[in-house]
């Protein structure tokens, strides 16, 4: 399988033609109009997309079936962009599931496709790689299986170090990002990035909330909603984002 060292326009061409798509479609692949994929074909070899869009197209060839790779390859013949395969396997290690159980711990995770969301209060466009997050923050169970597992300390507000059965499906509280990262740890996983974590809670279009861009309590446990606690964490399923988190 070959990769690309710097994309131009002519290599876009070969990438859209292998995939087979149109360049519509091959636009809202990578997140971009099909007015810039129609500017870089015309000007082939003379035109260097941005780093960001670099990125998007280095993702989108890299996670192409072997049949894309092979015509990829045969029309990018004599290019000196196109280098061969340096090795490595950047896949994600799960099928590609749209929602899975992870081995480690058992939790429901959801995929975020690759592709550019809308990121901040400027909603600057950012490029991110496929990637699977938790679908549920992680409950006082699970919590309580790393503890039993690791000795860890145990949150302040289980009485006695055990935590109380009623709050069993709650979301665990009193835990430090030190105390967080040792549960991905122990689970296999990493925690989230800033980037990672707002593209899945906001969607790609950069709403406010993960339902849209209006406030409303009877999504989600928030101070108006006036419960002063913790509830379980499958009580809002209408909050749900776009990915389904």
């Amino acid at each position: 399988m070959a990769t690309v060292e710097t994309w131009t326009g002519a290599e876009v061409r070969a990438l859209r033609q292998a995939k087979r798509m149109s360049i519509e479609s091959f636009a809202a692949h990578l997140g971009i109009s099909a007015r810039m994929v129609s500017k870089w074909e015309a000007r082939g070899a003379g035109i260097t997309p941005r780093p960001v869009n670099q990125a998007a197209l280095d993702t989108s060839l890299a996670s192409s079936d072997t049949e894309v790779h092979e015509r990829f390859a045969r029309l990018t013949a004599g290019s000196p962009s196109v280098l061969p395969n340096p090795g490595g396997d950047d896949s994600l290690p799960f099928p590609r599931q749209h929602q899975l159980r992870h081995p480690g711990d058992g939790r429901r995770m959801a995929l975020v496709e690759a592709g550019v969301f809308l990121a901040g209060p400027g909603k600057e466009p950012v490029w991110l790689p496929d990637y699977y997050i938790d679908v549920f923050p992680v409950t006082n169970g699970d919590y309580s299986r790393f503890v039993a597992a690791t000795s860890h300390r145990a949150p302040q507000h289980w009485p006695g170090g055990s935590c109380p059965d009623e709050l069993l499906d709650h979301p665990v509280v009193f835990v430090t990002w030190d105390d967080a990262a040792a549960y991905a740890q122990w689970a296999g996983k990493t925690l989230p990035t800033s980037h990672q974590w707002e593209k899945a809670a906001r969607g790609p279009r950069g709403h406010i909330y993960p339902w849209g861009n209006q406030p409303t309590p009877a999504k989600c446990n928030s101070r108006e909603s006036g419960l002063a606690s913790t509830t379980p964490v499958s009580c809002y399923h209408s909050g749900v984002s776009p990915y389904g988190v």
